[in-house]
């Protein structure tokens, strides 16, 4: 069975980086495509990048691109995000998840594990 941790959510300064990691268990990461997705306050969950189970790597919203790096490390089973030049509307729950068909996709509906999420706030 499938587990997804994140972890590495914070309070940091607009401009600043953050780090955040997607742990699995129970399952070859590197046969899977993983997700991370965001949901602030009032709004619906919003895909901001993916890597594929061939490991192709997409980034959906403009505003993220050049920003947001995704990265996986198969030894130790960790899906990164790497986020740089924080802005205040950043500011959201970070999800990872698991794609159904080892595929990736915009749309939550197609992924079928989900992390417990942490939160990032961009905040002077």
């Amino acid at each position: 069975q499938l587990e997804l941790v994140e972890s590495g959510g914070g309070l940091v300064q607009p401009g600043g980086s953050l780090r955040l990691s997607c742990a699995a268990s129970g399952v070859t990461l590197n046969r899977n495509a993983i997700g991370w997705f965001r949901q602030a306050p009032g709004k619906e969950r919003e895909g901001v990048s993916c890597i594929s189970a061939r490991d192709s790597i997409t980034y959906y919203p403009d505003s993220v691109k050049d920003r947001f790096t995704i990265g996986r490390d198969n030894a130790a089973r960790t899906v990164y995000l790497q986020i740089d030049g924080l802005r205040p509307e950043d500011t959201a729950i970070y999800y990872c998840a698991r794609s159904f068909n080892g595929l990736c996709s915009r749309s939550w509906l197609l992924y079928d594990r989900w992390g417990q999420g942490t939160q990032v706030t961009v905040s002077s």
